[in-house]
């Protein structure tokens, strides 16, 4: 790609990473959502998560018509008519506020899910795309990991702060949230309509009586990253998830307020938004199988750790917190079992691998690329159904025990950077 050319991608490029950050914080308003849930309705920490998992199941049903929808007509068509429907549904999310009642939020969550679905389907072959692929398309989703975590860092702390007291929290509490996410999704709406958008991954008319006898599914590599994608997202949702649940849990949990419970977990999000601002910075020199491999095996070792330490061992660690006389934010100490911490910590280790394994799944792909990327977003859905299985562990055996289904996880993500990512299909064309 020559300098003229980034020149001309520039504009583009910040959309995308603009898109990156809108995806995080709608997404990412469904787990601290779970807290308020389960005791707005009186519901179990499973069906507190329900929200959540509405959100990542419409990934199974949208990311196949996603890709399809990009390769027919198109980046920006798909990403308008994305954003116009993730503005329905955060709006019948706040509907459901007036209402009052459970099945209309997850309703608005499952219509949110469709639109993550087909602005993540765009944002990361575009974004790998214009950094050439390679380490180079590494670098650059990175960096849109970077604002992704920004906005999923703001998210549990806003509603954390919003909430305050556990036992009385209400969706009405957490209006202010919803018209941020309807601003945004306004905002973008408007300012995608005019900028001019470069379609790599446009369909090309196909000959007639010609059908390609390949597909993204004939790469080992590319379906082992799939179940990858599945797996990781999972992890990402469910270690904040569930970490938030426990420490806001008077009677199992850590006992914290839902403020300092919510600003506790967001630190977990900063800690990605500083693995991911590092990941960007050393992306162009370090190969995202080591970045990744690296990342899971500390993952493991950390993991390991909170489940193991006595949850009543307490430890004072910094987290975000406001000042109760001027509201401003910053860092402080506060008392939290040592096991939180340590799964703090993880978003370390989580910060990379979304990019590193979409880059090393459509590597030598070529023409499926687009394709893939459908494929790929409909096993996104894995942050809805793990982060549901290991609540419903929570809810029967405890907290740190529903964490074995994370370190499973982890322990596939080991694999496939090492052994599974390798393209052992070089021999079909991908021109």
């Amino acid at each position: 790609m020559s300098s003229t050319e980034k020149k001309n991608y520039l504009l583009p490029i910040i959309m995308m990473i603009f898109l990156f950050a809108m995806i995080s914080f709608v997404t990412n308003l469904a787990a601290p959502m779970g807290v308020v849930l389960k005791n707005q309705f009186g519901v179990s920490n499973a069906m507190g998560m329900l929200g959540n998992f509405a959100n990542f199941i419409a990934y199974a049903f949208m990311g196949i018509p996603a890709g399809i929808l990009l390769s027919k007509i198109g980046y920006k068509k798909t990403a308008l008519i994305a954003v116009a429907v993730g503005f329905t549904g955060v709006g019948i999310q706040y509907l459901s506020g007036g209402a009052g009642s459970f099945v209309v939020y997850l309703l608005g969550a499952f219509v949110a899910g469709f639109s993550m679905c087909m602005l993540n389907t765009v944002v990361n072959p575009m974004l790998n795309t214009l950094g050439g692929g390679g380490k180079k398309g590494n670098q650059l989703i990175q960096v849109g990991g970077t604002f992704n975590s920004l906005s999923a860092t703001l998210v549990p702390i806003l509603v954390g702060a919003l909430v305050g007291e556990v036992a009385k929290a209400n969706i009405t509490d957490v209006y202010p949230v919803m018209y941020i996410a309807m601003a945004i999704f306004a905002a973008v709406f408007i300012v995608l309509s005019m900028v001019q958008i470069p379609e790599p991954h446009m369909a090309k008319p196909a000959e007639k009586g010609v059908k390609d006898k390949y597909s993204a599914l004939s790469f080992r590599h590319f379906k082992l990253g799939a179940i990858a994608i599945f797996v990781y997202v999972g992890i990402e949702v469910g270690i904040p998830g569930t970490l938030n649940l426990f420490l806001a849990d008077a009677t199992r949990g850590g006992g914290l307020d839902g403020t300092t419970a919510g600003f506790v977990t967001g630190t977990y999000w900063f800690l990605m938004l500083i693995g991911r601002f590092t990941g960007a910075s050393i992306g162009g020199k370090v190969s995202s199988k080591v970045m990744l491999t690296v990342a899971s095996a500390v993952g493991l070792v950390l993991v390991l750790l909170a489940i193991f330490l006595p949850t009543t061992q307490n430890i004072s660690m910094p987290v975000f917190m406001t000042d109760p006389a001027t509201g401003a934010l910053s860092f402080g100490m506060t008392q939290v079992p040592i096991n939180a911490m340590f799964l703090v910590l993880c978003g370390l280790c989580t910060s990379v691998m979304w990019g590193g394994i979409f880059n090393l799944a459509v590597e030598g792909l070529g023409k499926y690329v687009a394709a893939a990327s459908g494929i790929f977003m409909m096993l996104v859905c894995g942050g809805g159904i793990m982060p549901l299985l290991q609540n419903a562990i929570a809810d029967s055996v405890g907290y740190m025990a529903s964490y074995w289904v994370v370190f499973a996880g982890l322990a596939y993500m080991l694999y496939y950077s090492a052994i599974g990512s390798k393209n052992v299909n070089t021999d079909i064309p991908v021109e």
